[in-house]
């Protein structure tokens, strides 16, 4: 900030020129007048406008200004926050990081923005070097302003499973900070190394293997961590950050480093690194080969048992974000992810879920202020975007309005799991939440229409209800998506439903053995109200219960 203050506004350049030229020029030892010129660029720091990050804008800064250095360039910064847009105009040396980020594509006479993760939220940013360039934004036609096509995560993890610790006598250790993990020989190794190292002086000896993804920030690619007592490895996944998205690989980086994110069904974290040599940064995480969750729906068909395995888990890892505190009542920083949809869950060998993909992930402190919240920005993939969250009226008063976004999108991710379910009857091939009704990559105004215009929400066909626990399943979507953020379940409440329902179907089912059985060409479709506030499932159950005695006495 301290270059930007140097720069000289054009007033005042001309006042130096003109106070230069009154001296004659070779007089009393004085030389001529040789006034170097720096960059010309528009340099109005922070301003409101109306532009909306689409085609092309001009920034409406009136202020221009010689830059303080031959090595600035013009640079031109577009964000959208809660309530409005803003443009930032300035000098800057592209040697040296901005928010986070280092400028790329700068030697260039137009300035056309593209979109990174700074350290104050996503931004869109254009560098120029021809005069005043960056009084014209250009926004590239294939860019949505909005995040809607964020990284695919493919991060896979290790072939084995990490094997669970069980509580020491006495109840839960929240210090436990050891991941044992099995390499591809399947012989035990301890990885607290990889997490003990200083790696600013000596990176871990891994050998990349095969590159698995590729997305907007980052690559991610398998990977050998070599033993360095032995010819063995163990198997890991390394997220690849570019030098000039240091913003974004330190946000993720900074949340996994948080001892109190180690959870089963959160990807096991092992250590960050900085690449020098390579101008990289590095984010070295488990490994799981099953891929993540819709990669998994789109290749198979899932059983009953499955879907409730897939489900619960997926509740309990976003539970354990939400919630501030451990199991061992630690008090615990509140996390929001708020980026849930199938692609950033992965799928372990035991077919539970795992949350992983944190770059837009938000740690509730008590010291964040409303403003810092508020320039948080609109986040996520707009598909899964919660209605407040495409509507940009968030609750910033109250944290909770943050985790319910997540629930929001939780429940979208549920749906998409029942939909792939052969209990339900007939299964189509995978579809994400909304299907066919948007596009492949839906900008934000196109889930306007069919989220807040037309009240959509993905269909649950008659179907899916015949089987007592789908339609429990579908009972708690239904509330999970509601419209009113507050009538929204939590997702510890969700775990808890979902883990009562193998006891509640066995109790069902001695229920169903006593009565007379229906034909199964009789059977009909059972509608079942969802309650305006959160019931217990057993409640849900007796609605169940009631609707097919109904249907026995017809």
């Amino acid at each position: 900030m301290e270059a930007r203050r140097c720069s000289l506004s054009l007033r005042g350049a001309l006042s130096v020129f003109f106070l230069t030229a009154l001296l004659e020029p070779g007089s009393d030892g004085v030389p001529p007048f040789n006034y170097p010129m720096n960059q010309l660029c528009k340099f109005c720091d922070l301003e409101l406008s109306s532009c909306n990050g689409t085609g092309t804008c001009m920034s409406n800064c009136t202020i221009t200004s010689i830059c303080a250095s031959n090595s600035e360039v013009c640079v031109a910064i577009w964000r959208k926050n809660e309530t409005h847009f803003s443009i930032e105009t300035l000098c800057h040396d592209p040697s040296k990081p901005l928010h986070g980020i280092m400028l790329d594509n700068y030697n260039t006479s137009t300035c056309v923005t593209k979109e990174k993760n700074t350290t104050g939220g996503v931004a869109h940013i254009c560098s120029c070097t021809d005069e005043e360039c960056n009084d014209k934004l250009i926004f590239s036609p294939d860019v949505d302003p909005t995040p809607g096509d964020p990284l695919v995560p493919v991060i896979l993890e290790w072939e084995s499973s990490i094997k669970k610790r069980k509580p020491k006598a006495g109840g839960l250790d929240c210090s436990d900070a050891c991941a044992i993990m099995l390499d591809d020989d399947r012989s035990d190794s301890s990885s607290t190394h990889a997490n003990n190292l200083n790696h600013n002086t000596e990176p871990l000896p891994i050998e990349l293997d095969l590159l698995v993804g590729k997305g907007r920030f980052a690559q991610v690619y398998k990977a050998k961590l070599k033993q360095t007592t032995s010819d063995q490895f163990e198997t890991v996944a390394v997220k690849i950050f570019p030098f000039e998205e240091y913003a974004s690989w330190k946000n993720e980086k900074d949340i996994f480093s948080n001892t109190d994110l180690r959870h089963e069904n959160v990807l096991q974290f092992l250590t960050a690194e900085e690449r020098k040599v390579e101008k990289q940064y590095w984010l070295i995480t488990a490994f799981h080969p099953r891929g993540n969750l819709q990669e998994y729906l789109t290749r198979h068909v899932i059983s009953w048992e499955e879907l409730q395995v897939l489900g619960s888990s997926l509740a309990r890892g976003v539970a354990h974000l939400h919630s501030d505190r451990l199991p061992c009542g630690r008090p615990k920083v509140p996390i929001v992810h708020r980026d849930l949809k199938s692609s950033n869950i992965l799928v372990k060998n035991d077919l539970t879920s795992c949350l992983c993909d944190f770059g837009l992930g938000l740690c509730l402190d008590s010291s964040l202020s409303v403003d810092d919240l508020a320039n948080s920005g609109q986040v996520g993939t707009a598909r899964y975007m919660a209605p407040e969250v495409l509507e940009a009226r968030l609750n910033l008063e109250n944290i909770e309005s943050f985790k319910q976004t997540d629930i929001y999108s939780m429940a979208l991710v549920l749906w998409e799991m029942t939909s792939r379910c052969e209990a339900i009857g007939e299964v189509k091939e995978y579809e994400p939440a909304y299907g066919s009704k948007v596009r492949e990559h839906p900008c934000v105004e196109s889930m306007k229409d069919n989220v807040l215009r037309d009240r959509g929400r993905p269909e649950i066909p008659d179907t899916w209800l015949r089987h007592q626990g789908v339609a429990v399943i579908c009972a708690t979507i239904k509330e999970c998506w509601d419209h009113d953020p507050e009538a929204r379940l939590t997702a510890h409440c969700v775990a808890e439903r979902i883990s009562e329902l193998e006891d509640e179907m066995d109790k069902l089912s001695s229920r169903s053995s006593s009565s007379e059985k229906i034909p199964e060409e009789l059977k009909v479709p059972i509608e079942v109200e969802i309650p305006e506030k959160e019931v217990k499932i057993t409640e849900i159950q007796d609605i169940i219960i009631m609707d097919r005695s109904v249907s026995d006495e017809k």
